[in-house]
């Protein structure tokens, strides 16, 4: 299906790798790449669910947009253990114009892909989506 804004598609992979995340806890998270010549969002790293955050943080490109999501794992003050599925919009200050453009226009209609997203952060730098924000909005 594409996105008559962007034109992207969403490939099949991302919305299944998803369903894995969200019902399964098979994967702690997933990278998802828009592939200009193919016209369509594909899954470009997924890890494993003993990954931590900052490994995942150091899996986003400098240089590049990318969309993620992941699944954060912690404690309530009552010590009760809860999880919350992020959507992260990375479009570094650093990336192409054209490459920010085409991340901005197709991310609603793929979140809207991703049933199940519980809390959207959009960041253009590292401090944007440090895990004291993650952990800060997790509440």
């Amino acid at each position: 299906m594409a996105n008559a804004a962007s034109g992207m598609a969403v490939h099949d992979e991302c919305k299944l790798k998803f369903m894995d995340l969200k019902a399964k806890r098979t994967h702690r998270f997933i990278i998802y790449k828009i592939e200009e010549k193919q016209k369509q969002v594909m899954v470009e790293k997924v890890g494993e669910p003993a990954q931590t955050y900052d490994e995942f943080a150091a899996c986003l490109p400098e240089n590049e947009c990318r969309y993620a999501v992941f699944d954060y794992d912690f404690l309530t003050p009552e010590g009760v253990q809860k999880s919350r599925i992020f959507f992260i919009a990375w479009s570094p200050d650093t990336a192409r114009v054209r490459n920010k453009m085409i991340y901005a226009s197709s991310k609603d209609r793929f979140k809207r892909e991703l049933d199940g997203i519980q809390v959207e952060l959009q960041a253009t730098d590292a401090s944007e989506m440090g895990l004291d924000v993650i952990q800060s909005r997790a509440n």
